[in-house]
Order: structure tokens, then C-alpha cells, then sequence
């Protein structure tokens, strides 16, 4: 079973036939909503509101354990974050879809794992590779089967947020290697590899980040959220793809 976490721009899944949804209880708490099962294009899949179905909850406040721990219970054969982003490369626009394959970690005060007790061994995981291969190629075949355009690889810079950055600090990032700056890739994707899941982000281009292109002065919220109603079309082309990828 696919599980699909959507973020800003995706608190509901418009190709999914829901048929229930459920109340998840976890030892890191709560998830940001209860879990809703349904189907696409007739195959199983569960889905999860990051920001909870009326989008109230902030990057830095999400509890990411609670999510990850709650879809991992599921044993999905992946999980897929749906993401919004600010391109900070030249090639990176609004309304295009990467698929990121490193990430930079600039959050800070968040639970970033579930190995800080002292019941548990030290555990380091190997995050050389945060995303999964596997699961990244398949959002890059089932884009192609989609005829939907998509970026092969970048680096997702995850900042605190709920602001978004100054020019300055966009500056920075691009001098540090980004590609692209969200506030939701961490600690989530480490928590995912702690717990084994097969994990990858499809990263959706909202607006040019801070300082570049149609953002040089100014970031406007309204352009940015019509940029994604755009968008998220393509993305639900690509999921329908990717659930038959996962039975052929």
C-alpha cells in the first residue's frame, strides 16, 4: 500500500475514493489528523494531511514522529511527501515538480528522532542517501507515463520556517549547494529512514525563492497558492501512475 503525505497545497486528494478514515494513536502522540484510506484508480492507499485537513499546523509545530511512526504501523510499501518549495536554481520555476535527492538541515528545536531515550541504544543511521532510490525512480517513470515534466535530483534545503527566508539567507543556502528551500524535509525524512521506509519527496516549485526572479522584491501569497492549485493537477497524474507502477 502507498502512503502519501501532502503539504502545502495538497490537504486533500482529489483522485481518491475515500473509504474510511482513522484516529491514530502513537507513543510520540498524535498525528497531525487521522489517517484516510481509500483507493486510486482502484488500488489501496493511505493519506495524511501534514498541516492537518484545515491546514493549521505549522512546519515547526508538526509532529513528525507521530506521522511517520503512525503510516510505518501500516507497513506501506512507500511512502511519497508531497512538498512545496522555492526554486532557488535558475531552472527551478513556478509550477515545476523535482524530485530532490540530497537534502541540507537548517531547522533546529524539533524532535528529529526517535533514539533520544534513555531505554534505547545509540543508534546512528547512515543518511548518505536521505531519499530511497527505488521510490525516487518510480516518481520518475510514473512522471514519464504521465508525460508530466519533472527534475531528476536537487538539494532540498529545510528551513524552520513558519517565514519565509530573507534574499540574504536564500543567498546563503545557494552558496551552501541548494536547489531548493522548503520547511518540512526534516526532520521528516530522517525519521523515515530510521524507521525503514521507502521514502521520497515530490518537490512542487510554489514561487522563485527570495530575491530571484518574480520574487526579487517580494513573495505575493495569492500568486503563490494559484501556482499550486496549478500544480497539484500534475501531481495527482503522477501518483495514478505511480499505483500501477507499484502492481505491474
Amino acid at each position: 500500500m502507498l502512503a502519501i503525505i501532502g503539504g502545502t497545497g495538497m490537504t486533500q486528494l482529489a483522485c481518491l475514493e475515500i473509504s474510511h478514515r482513522q484516529v491514530m494513536r502513537t507513543p510520540y502522540g498524535e498525528p497531525s489528523g487521522p489517517l484516510t484510506f481509500g483507493k486510486i484508480s482502484n488500488h489501496e492507499i493511505v493519506f495524511l494531511a501534514r498541516h492537518g485537513y484545515g491546514h493549521t499546523i505549522p512546519p515547526h509545530a508538526v509532529n513528525y514522529r507521530a506521522n511517520l511512526w503512525a503510516l510505518q504501523s501500516l507497513q506501506p510499501t512507500r511512502v511519497v511527501s508531497v512538498a512545496s518549495v522555492g526554486g532557488i536554481r535558475a531552472d527551478l520555476t513556478p509550477g515545476m515538480i523535482a524530485v530532490p535527492d540530497q537534502i541540507i538541515d537548517y531547522t533546529h528545536g524539533r524532535k528529529f528522532t526517535y533514539f533520544d531515550g534513555s531505554d534505547r541504544a545509540v543508534t546512528h543511521i547512515d543518511f548518505t542517501e536521505p531519499y530511497c532510490p527505488i521510490t525516487r525512480g518510480r516518481l520518475l517513470e510514473a512522471a514519464k507515463r504521465a508525460n508530466e515534466k519533472i527534475t531528476d535530483g536537487g538539494v532540498y534545503a529545510a528551513t524552520q520556517g513558519p517565514r519565509l527566508e530573507s534574499a540574504a539567507e536564500v543567498n546563503r543556502l545557494e552558496r551552501d549547494g541548494a536547489d531548493m528551500v522548503g520547511m518540512t524535509g526534516m526532520p521528516e525524512a530522517a525519521l523515515a529512514k530510521e524507521l525503514g521506509l521507502c521514502y521520497a519527496t515530490l518537490a512542487v516549485v510554489a514561487n522563485h525563492a527570495a530575491g530571484r526572479g518574480t520574487s526579487a522584491h517580494i513573495i505575493r501569497l495569492e500568486d503563490v497558492h494559484a501556482v499550486l492549485e496549478k500544480a497539484m493537477v500534475s501531481v495527482r497524474d503522477i501518483l495514478e501512475q505511480l499505483v500501477e507502477l507499484d502492481v505491474d
